[in-house]
Order: C-alpha cells, then structure tokens, then sequence
C-alpha cells in the first residue's frame, strides 16, 4: 500500500516523514499563483531532503505549460504531480510532456464529482502514470486540498477500469483510511488536510501522520470486483 501524505514545507518535515516510512513526500511548488507554494528553489531544497526508500512528489497546481516545464527541468522529481483542472489541462497536454520528457513519472489528479469523473479518469490511462482521485468543488482551478470525503464508489470503479496505480484522496486521515482501503482496493492512499496540526499552521502533524501510515500498512488491498 502506497502512502504519500501533502504538503511538506521544510526539509525536517521530509525527514521526518522518511523516517516514518511515508512512500510519497510531497511538496507544492510554484510561482505564487496559489497558497502555499513553494518556490522551486526551496522546493529543490526539500526534495533532495528525501532519502530512499521514500520518493519525492512536486505537485503543481497550475495549468501553465511553461510553468510546468520549468518544474519538469530544474527538480527533475522522481514525480511529477499535476494538479490542475482537467478543463485546463487536457490528456493531450499531458500527453505532450511525456514526449518531451520521456522519464518523466506524471500523476494526475481527477476531480471526483459525478459519474463523469470516471470517464475523465481513463481518458488518462496509459498517459499518467498514476491518477490521484480526490474531491473538487466546481470552478476551481485546481483539484482537492478541500479536507472533505466524495462518493468513493467512484473510486472503486475507477480503480477496476484502468490500468495504471490508484490512489485515492479527500479527506482521509487515520480515522478512515482502513474504511476507503477496504472498500476502494487501491493501490495507496494520499493525506494532506488530516494529517496537518490542528493550529491552522498546515504543518504536519507527526503523530497523526504515523497512526495514518500505520493503518494504511495493515491491511493488504485487493483488486476492486
């Protein structure tokens, strides 16, 4: 089971999410278009903080392309998470990047909605390396970071429909984890607004991020029927 938990905003966190064994550490980086960006200089800093077996995810909530490249070159993570809304970034565009950069590992986020966010999800397959299924509200420009759970049938179905890894998002945290991996069956599990301190600081909180990825590791997902 996969577990990556959002969003690291300095290089002790990513230590220490390593040292708790968190599979995906993963830092918003941008160009101050959102809240909480980080800058890619500081970015860099935090992700070279990573060590192995742990991974680094740089997740940019933008649509802008060369925004995106830029990312792509200067931290060469070993994922690329792109977060925008799929109105504004298309597969062809994700598509596109994975041609120009050929060792690229993109996941995409897709906005759990409606039904329709299942046929959203394969339009991906193949062309992300992983889908990150998390809750949208309509209008924004960007996917998830809003705390709350979606219908996670939705869930299950994408994940018995394509064939790249799932994992699921939305308001998870050690208190439902074990629920949504029993009934989803992915292939991880993602925390950011759960796992933060209850001071509204968006650090993390180590303690609830060590009971998460405890939970998650118990069990062993099986294929969705």
């Amino acid at each position: 089971m996969i577990v990556q938990i959002y969003e690291v905003s300095s290089v002790e966190e990513a230590r220490a999410l390593c040292g708790i064994g968190v599979d995906h550490i993963g830092v918003l980086v941008g160009a101050g278009g959102f809240p909480r960006e980080q800058s890619i200089a500081q970015a860099r800093k935090i992700l070279s903080a990573i060590s192995a077996p742990s991974r680094g995810s740089a997740l940019c909530l933008s649509d802008d392309l060369g925004l995106i490249r830029k990312i792509a070159t200067e931290l060469d993570p070993s994922i690329l998470h792109l977060g925008a809304s799929t109105e504004l970034l298309t597969p062809q565009d994700v598509a596109m990047l994975r041609r120009e950069f050929p060792l690229l590992k993109p996941m995409r986020s897709i906005p759990m909605i409606d039904q329709g966010s299942v046929e959203i999800a394969r339009s991906y397959d193949r062309i992300a390396d992983i889908l990150l299924l998390d809750s949208h509200k309509a209008g924004d420009r960007q996917i998830g970071a809003l705390g709350v759970t979606h219908d996670w049938e939705l869930d299950r179905q994408i994940v018995g429909s394509v064939s790249i890894p799932v994992i699921i998002a939305g308001g998870l945290g050690p208190e439902n984890v074990i629920d949504a991996i029993k009934f989803v069956h992915p292939a991880g599990v993602d925390s950011k607004t759960r796992t933060d301190k209850a001071d509204g600081s968006h650090t993390k909180d180590l303690d609830k991020v060590r009971q998460f990825v405890e939970l998650a590791k118990t069990i062993r997902s099986k294929p969705a029927e």
